[in-house]
Order: C-alpha cells, then structure tokens, then sequence
C-alpha cells in the first residue's frame, strides 16, 4: 500500500506520509503513467477542502460513495462489550439464563460457553488476549453495489464498478476507536471517545452524525478476538450448519428491548437486532458473522414512516498470528437493505465489500484516551444548548 506521496508545496521537499494508505490498485487508477498519477494524487488531496464538492454532479457521486462508506465500510453494533467482564464467569450468571429460568436455555447458554471457550483458546488464549490493550490496523478495501430495484427482481452487485481504497483503524477497546476510510477520493472519519460516537464525511459540508458509545462492526470480523468472546459470552447454541465445507456450531445474540431503547434516537426506532456468530468445530475459530437489524425512521411531520431492513453477512478468513494472536487478515462482506412502508415503494439494494488486512500492532505506545477526542463541532454544539 501506498504512504507517501510527494510533497504539494514544495518539488524538492521531502515526501507527505499519507494519513490513510492507499492500495496500489487505486493508485495505479490515477494515470497512465507514475508522473501523471502523481499528479492526479496531488490533484485529488488539494481539492480535499475545496468548494468544488458543491458542484452537483460531484455532489451526487460523493452521497453515493458516502452511503456505501457508512452503511458497508463502517457499521456500528448496537450493543456495548463490557471488558470488566471475564469470558470463564458461570453459565448461571449469563444474562439469559438469570431472565429465563428454562432448563433447555441452560443448556444452550452453557453450550455457548464451551464454544467461546475454545475461540478464546484458538486465537491466543486469555492471557494473550488480557495482554492486548490497544492496537492499530491498515488494509485495503474494495466496495461495490447493485442499483436500488422495486419488487422481487433478483439484484446484480457489479464488481465491474468497484470502488477501491484503504483505512486506518485505531483502538485502545471497543468503545474507544478511531477510523478513517478513503475510497476513491471520499473520506469518511468515525469514532467513539466512550461517552459518544460519531461519523462523518470530510468532503462536504454536511452535519456530523452522533449517539451513544457502540464498537464497530469490523472489530467483530477477526480483528478483535477478546472484543467478539465477550460479545458471545451471553448468547445460545442454537444449531449447526455447514459454512465453506466447515461444521459450525451456531451461537445467537440478541439484542434486549432496553438497549434498544438505549440505542434509538429521536428521528428512528431500532426494532430488533439479531447477531450470529459460526464457529468452526475443527478450528475452533469464527468463520462467519452476522447480524440483521430493522430500522423504523419516524417521520414526524405526516406520521409516515419508513422502515429500512439491513441483513450483514462477512466470511472471515486467511487466520494469521501476529504477536500471539491469531487474527483474520481477508473476508468478504455482503449486504442486503430493504426499504419500504406506508409512502415508500418496496426497494432492495446489495453491496459487497472484500478486505484485506496489511498490518497489525498491538500495545501502541502513547496512545491515550484525548487521541480519541470528538471533533470540535460536537463540543461547539452541546456549548451552545
């Protein structure tokens, strides 16, 4: 992946360190020619802060990239990992099996313990996973989607159109990350200081979206082994199923009406959220995760409301140690959005996204809470109500 690029102001000074690298695949996108390339890239990060965003073609293209950048390159989970909690606590203090007392939920719950067990020993084993308290991540990303269609009309995702680009992820735990995602020219920077989490686009000027604290989906896909086997602690076996010629135990997650409540803003309503993770039984790893969430956005001014129907499936795979864990470093993750009701015609859209983990470190030093500050709009904005 790229990092440098030459410097704007000054031909013979030194080289500018890219904030997100760039695959060589967008890079080599840029010209027929290195100089030209070079050029189009000096081009392209000069025109970062200018007004020619506003124009409405590029306006148009950017909203676009800017919804495939939110809704597949930076999805949040709607739950919150609590690491004061340890992945070996009793069957008999899980969540479910204290809300229902079913002796077939215990079984399943306990089920589910054994499972995450063998995950932890898997990727590394407690005290490795007990030993990670920050890391940083760089890869590449490739997003591509079909067009909204009406009806059951079976949808094409055109990989002929893909968008490429790269990101860099920090984080000290789940509710406290940073990450920046580039692709073909839009930037999207999103993040949680613990208290908050935000997002926005840094190529218009539009409002910076924000909520309560959750961590981001693409910790949950290898990345964070700890952040995923405390995510499952509380959830059931339910079955098996065979993914990519692999026996997998199922474990289902989902999410309580008070978090939900917790989670819902004043513009839409979360309905329900279900999560599931497949576990090989021959590695003991997670090879597949999912979660469907449906989204009610109330419409204040007519009482017509919307509803969109999101279905998130990732394939994790290419398991590699790195300082004693063993994270995932590829996958592919398809989406599936439905929107409809009252006012709305039934539409249906797929994304998909394949990515590529470049570098992993762990235990980075000086990297403090104030490294995860939320941008001086927010502040500005609760100063002045």
């Amino acid at each position: 992946m790229r990092k440098l690029c030459p410097n704007i102001d000054r031909d013979d000074g030194l080289e500018t360190v890219l904030e997100v690298p760039i695959p060589e695949e967008m890079f080599t996108s840029m010209g027929s020619n290195v100089t030209l390339r070079w050029q189009n890239m000096q081009t392209w990060m000069k025109a970062q802060t200018s007004d020619k965003w506003s124009a409405p073609v590029i306006a148009g293209r950017f909203n676009e990239l800017r919804f495939l950048l939110y809704l597949v390159g930076s999805p949040l989970i709607p739950l919150q990992v609590q690491l004061g909690h340890t992945v070996h606590r009793p069957v008999r203090d899980s969540s479910i099996v204290r809300i229902s007392m079913n002796p077939y939920h215990f079984v399943q719950a306990s089920t589910a313990k054994y499972i995450v067990q063998q995950y932890t020993a898997a990727t590394g084993g407690q005290a490795a996973l007990n030993a990670v308290t920050s890391m940083c991540v760089t890869g590449q990303v490739k997003i591509s989607a079909s067009e909204f269609h009406q009806g059951d009309l079976s949808l094409e995702v055109k990989n002929s159109a893909a968008e490429s680009g790269g990101f860099l992820l920090w984080q000290k735990n789940p509710d406290l990350w940073c990450l920046e995602l580039v692709v073909s020219g839009c930037k999207v920077i999103c993040g949680s200081n613990g208290k908050l989490s935000w997002r926005h686009s840094s190529n218009q000027q539009t409002p910076i979206s924000q909520g309560p604290p959750r961590p981001l989906r693409r910790f949950l896909q290898g990345l964070d082994p700890r952040a995923t086997a405390l995510l499952f602690a509380d959830a059931m076996c339910i079955g098996e199923k065979i993914i990519n010629n692999d026996d997998c135990f199922i474990l289902k997650l989902e999410t309580s009406p008070a978090i939900r409540e917790q989670q819902s803003g004043p513009n839409y309503e979360i309905i329900h959220h279900t999560i599931w993770g497949y576990f090989s039984q021959r590695s003991g790893l997670l090879v597949q995760f999912e979660d469907s969430r449906l989204l009610r956005m109330i419409n204040k001014g007519d009482d017509t409301d919307v509803f969109w129907e999101t279905s998130t499936e990732s394939v994790i795979q290419d398991y590699k140690y790195v300082e004693g864990l063993n994270i995932a470093h590829s996958g592919k993750t398809r989406v599936k959005v439905f929107r409809y009701g009252e006012q709305s015609a039934n539409h249906k859209r797929e994304m998909e996204e394949t990515w590529k983990i470049h570098e992993v470190d762990f235990n980075i030093w000086g990297l403090t809470a104030e490294s995860f500050l939320p941008p001086s709009d927010i502040d500005k904005k609760k100063q002045d109500s």
